[in-house]
């Protein structure tokens, strides 16, 4: 039953994160993606954009990877969590 309601919680979070909710763009992943570029631009001004570009991708490949991590861990039938080999694998899947 924790394993259940601790996948459920992840992939909630992830579908949050993810590109798979239309309204996450604006409420999570811009202000996301804006926190994660400010200390850049506080380095250059040139170094904001790209960084606010790849926090808004980092984002969204989090959330998927969440979404999948806590599917898989919601569905699963095996009493383990998922283990830092399988995380690896998951992220370059």
């Amino acid at each position: 039953m924790k394993k259940k309601v601790y996948g459920g919680i992840i992939a909630t979070i992830g579908f949050v994160l993810s590109p798979l909710s239309w309204w996450n763009d604006l409420f999570v992943n811009l202000p996301l993606s804006y926190l994660f570029a400010f200390p850049f631009g506080l380095i250059s001004r040139k170094l904001f954009l790209p960084a606010m570009i790849f926090g808004y991708f980092l984002t969204n490949v989090i959330g998927l990877v969440l979404l999948h991590y806590g599917a898989e861990q919601y569905i699963s039938k095996k009493d383990k969590f998922l283990s830092r080999n399988d995380l690896i694998k998951n992220i370059v899947i």
